[in-house]
């Protein structure tokens, strides 16, 4: 069956009116290439507004220009904020010109000088809420040997819960201790230097520095739950644990605490003394040769 559209024709006679009968695929065609040519009337008709819009605009300020100085918009502003941007800005332009364009003087860099300081500053403001405190937070932990710049082994005494730097001889390997290294990031962190708490291996003795009396110094403390360890806020009394390894070259580091900026963990210059710590200027031995271990 053959769709169709009917349309009522009306003659000059008063006889009854006649039906026409037009295929409905002639109408859609029609209708498309009616509204086809619309459209592209309507964009061309748009495109010579806004081209005419841009040219207005350049004319209207070009006039307010300083000599030798002319002004092309190359886009329409969209927003009343962008045109009140650009009057403020040409304003400020106007204002800001103290000497002729067309000087033999005036170079290139005076024209940046100009536009930069012409520009429209936007700032914007973010409200923030206050931040959670600072933690370090433990990511891993490993095994590592460590000597200080001497070749000296660590060997741990424990009568006075102290770790000794001792030159070892042949055979004597088996006094040497190694440290499990925990390593943790900050918050904030630095690519200078990496929190770390060093424990001596199959031990639960931990190097933490506290201050007593009026300095710092280095202790063995005896850490019952490791998980305490896990993760540890700035500023608190756990923080006695951690310090910062900086590397100063291929497997040498200092270590620094990280409750005592400038205090350093230090070997003595005479064998089989105690590590304490030290500032940067004593004369003590500050970095440490530290592999880890498969």
């Amino acid at each position: 069956m053959t769709a169709v559209s009917k349309y009522r024709i009306s003659s000059s006679r008063r006889d009854k009116p006649t039906s026409c009968k037009i295929p409905l695929t002639v109408c859609i065609k029609t209708l498309q290439d009616f509204f086809s040519t619309d459209i592209n009337r309507s964009y061309q008709i748009h495109k010579k507004m806004e081209s005419a819009m841009r040219c207005n605009v350049s004319e209207m300020w070009s006039t307010k220009m300083p000599k030798g100085l002319d002004l092309e918009i190359s886009h329409h502003p969209l927003t009343m904020k962008r045109v009140a941007n650009l009057i403020i800005a040409m304003d400020r332009l106007k204002d800001n010109v103290s000497e002729s364009v067309l000087s033999t003087e005036f170079r290139d860099e005076h024209l940046l000088d100009i536009m930069f300081e012409s520009i429209v500053e936007e700032q914007i403001v973010f409200e923030c809420e206050s931040a959670a405190p600072d933690k370090f937070s433990r990511t891993g932990e490993h095994e590592c040997s460590v000597t200080d710049s001497q070749k000296r082994s660590l060997v741990l005494v424990q009568d006075s819960m102290e770790l000794h730097a001792v030159m070892l001889q042949g055979g004597s390997d088996n006094r040497k201790v190694h440290l499990n290294m925990s390593t943790y990031v900050h918050p904030a962190p630095s690519a200078e230097a990496r929190p770390v708490a060093l424990g001596i291996k199959d031990t639960k003795f931990y190097l933490s520095c506290c201050q007593v009396g009026d300095q710092p110094t280095l202790h063995l403390e005896t850490v019952e739950d490791k998980k305490s360890l896990k993760s540890i806020s700035s500023g608190s009394d756990m923080e006695r644990f951690l310090f910062y390894k900086q590397d100063t070259g291929v497997n040498v580091s200092t270590l620094m605490s990280a409750s005592f900026p400038n205090w350093y963990i230090s070997t003595a210059g005479q064998d089989n003394k105690p590590l304490e710590m030290c500032l940067q200027t004593a004369n003590r031995y500050r970095t440490f040769n530290i592999q880890r271990q498969s």
